[in-house]
């Protein structure tokens, strides 16, 4: 490709073109142009090695994300390839179309970044993930090149048509999980104007075609709006899910929904207003799918990120499965996943992946499965999970730090000694749990760099909330040096 190039001579995408994606600002650092070289970009460096000739592009709601779909497209057609416009969908609407019509897609999103961002998500045919060492890389040099020099012309252009894919997004899922049988459920959801709002109607509530479920749904910002005027869609943050909570306990639900603005994320909060971690997601989910692998005498494999509770490794290994530990992100999620032939995957961020879904993340799906055992239960969602969270968790905690180096090494320094385990699996984790042991020698952390900023990720288990704490306020005294 074009990976030693005279410095200085194109323009720097590597603030833009990630390791994962594509993020930057509307009209700054992306703009229709920059769009249409990273649209020839990726036909030279994945779609036609791959052989295709054809992609699948999707966008969300965002003002901006109509104008940089048709950018991506007339730079893939300039390359000669075809296109497919799926128009407004999710993330995991896009995945869906990839995999089904086993063709490349490109997604224009920004997830739940604010509204001034845009950016793109690519995979290659099937759902397989695109990132820095399978393919981005090389988008990322030949989209500079491109930039400079121009995008070389195919003497046959590629045509482009189009196809509305929601139907079959619809009917596919709902194949997956079947909610018909369960028992009525109110069910509030927020949207945050985002993509959620288009999705949800179509797959839980009436559709032609489609038959009824036992679900109220009770919509929460479900008007499609990029400029995101009630809150952000980012429901890592708990301030995004205030509305959710009071919501819940308003309407007397049984659960309430969460999804991030592309909707390939799902968060949930209880009858309580209580919110639900995702590792207790990812033992609810990953015991659902084991459990019919199992029933059918096949050997279920269920992969978890490092940052996911001990609780889920514990619950699967109960259950017969067989828990494989992956590094934090989609892109490694996937490859273990497909590695493995696993049947679900789960991470601490709340995506969650599925063979049946092309090993991809789909927010929608984890949240009819959770519907589903809900539905299925007598009980309370909090009765439901009450064996799922065992132990107590700081959530992630960012560290903003002179030296990342400096920083790590003062964690092993004051942190590190003969009553401890440790593993560089993905980042540090220090282990101190015997379960012999008294409860408040029972904890672990991990503390892993950023990719892309001076930041420390701080992730704290213990066996109570107290032994939590301190260990949490310690460890983050020794990131920051205070």
């Amino acid at each position: 490709m074009t990976d030693n190039v005279e410095p200085g001579k194109y323009p720097d995408l590597s603030g833009l073109i990630k390791s994962y994606d594509v993020r930057g600002i509307v009209g700054e650092s992306l703009t229709d142009p920059v769009a249409r070289a990273i649209g020839a970009a990726f036909a030279d460096a994945v779609v036609i090695p791959d052989g295709a000739s054809e992609v699948a592009v999707g966008h969300d709601m965002r003002d901006s994300s109509p104008g940089l779909a048709a950018a991506i497209m007339a730079g893939l057609r300039d390359r000669g390839v075809n296109t497919i416009d799926i128009g407004m969908c999710s993330t995991d609407g896009l995945y869906h179309a990839s995999g089904v019509l086993n063709l490349p897609g490109v997604m224009i999103t920004a997830s739940h970044n604010p509204a001034a961002y845009n950016g793109m998500k690519m995979c290659r045919a099937l759902a397989r993930a695109v990132g820095e060492n399978t393919g981005l890389g090389d988008v990322r040099s030949l989209a500079s090149a491109y930039l400079g020099d121009g995008i070389p012309q195919e003497t046959q252009r590629g045509s482009g048509r189009e196809h509305d894919m929601l139907p079959e997004y619809s009917a596919f899922l709902r194949e997956l999980v079947d909610l018909r049988g369960i028992r009525p459920l109110k069910v509030v959801v927020d949207a945050a104007n985002a993509m959620g709002g288009y999705t949800v109607p179509a797959v839980l509530g009436a559709r032609a075609g489609l038959p009824e479920l036992p679900l109220e749904i009770v919509p929460l910002y479900f008007e499609l709006d990029g400029t995101f005027p009630n809150h952000e869609a980012n429901p890592l943050d708990p301030a995004n899910l205030v509305d959710l909570q009071a919501a819940v306990i308003e309407h007397g639900a049984d659960i309430g929904l969460a999804f991030d603005g592309d909707a390939d994320r799902c968060f949930a909060v209880d009858q309580t207003g209580a919110v639900v971690a995702a590792s207790a997601i990812t033992a609810l989910v990953g015991l659902r799918e084991s459990a019919r692998e199992l029933a059918r005498g096949e050997q279920p494999t269920v992969i978890h990120n490092l940052i996911s509770s001990r609780a889920v490794r514990e619950l699967l290994v109960a259950a017969g499965a067989t828990p494989v530990k992956a590094k934090v992100g989609h892109s490694n999620i996937k490859a273990d996943m497909a590695s493995h032939n696993a049947v679900f995957g789960g991470e601490h961020s709340a995506h969650f992946y599925f063979r049946d879904f092309f090993y991809a993340d789909t927010g929608m799906l984890a949240a009819m499965h959770v519907l589903a055992a809900l539905g299925e239960s007598d009980g309370t969602l909090s009765d439901l999970l009450a064996d799922y969270t065992p132990y107590a968790a700081s959530g992630e905690i960012n560290s903003r730090v002179d030296s990342v180096a400096d920083a790590l090494a003062r964690v092993r320094a004051e942190h590190v000694d003969e009553s401890t385990s440790t593993d560089e699996f993905d980042g540090l984790t220090v282990t101190h749990w015997d379960d012999s042991a008294p409860a408040a020698e029972r904890w672990w952390f991990n503390v892993r760099a950023s990719n892309t900023e001076p930041l420390l990720r701080l992730n704290v288990e213990a066996a109570t909330p107290e032994t939590m704490r301190i260990v949490r306020d310690a460890v983050l005294g020794t990131i920051r040096g205070e």
